[in-house]
């Protein structure tokens, strides 16, 4: 069996998406899965395709798990938050611009999530606000 995970845009437009991800675990959990694959996200009309995002807003809550990662996709996936155990909240980082991708060789502008500590009917709702690039 596996985790039942869902991942819903709530919006595409051409300078912003917001992404929903879900997860009710049996307790398996998830290693580095692609959640925000950008060159799924809309192009501009020009048919530029995004090639990565910017983490303005998150809205969380999790229940159970020791922490959940947001992880900027590359050839060594980097650390873009981690989340606590138990800990829901909203934070709003548009005020400095957002949290900007630091991955480094391989970067592939993608948002990943790894899970640490998952056990049977741990859950998280992430709710991410992404300024887009082209």
């Amino acid at each position: 069996m596996a985790d039942a995970v869902s991942t819903t845009t709530i919006s595409d437009g051409l300078h912003r998406a917001v992404i929903q991800i879900t997860n009710l675990s049996d307790g398996t959990g998830e290693s580095a899965v692609t959640k925000v694959d950008v060159s799924g996200l809309s192009a501009k009309a020009d048919g530029t395709v995004c090639s990565g995002v910017t983490i303005e807003k998150v809205a969380h809550s999790v229940t159970g798990f020791t922490q959940v990662q947001l992880l900027w996709g590359a050839t060594a996936n980097t650390i873009a938050l981690a989340l606590a155990e138990a800990s829901n909240g909203h934070m709003d980082f548009s005020d400095f611009g957002g949290l900007v991708n630091t991955s480094g060789d391989g970067k592939t502008g993608d948002i990943k999530l790894t899970t640490l500590g998952a056990a049977t009917s741990d859950t998280y709702v992430i709710v991410l606000n992404l300024l887009k690039h082209y």
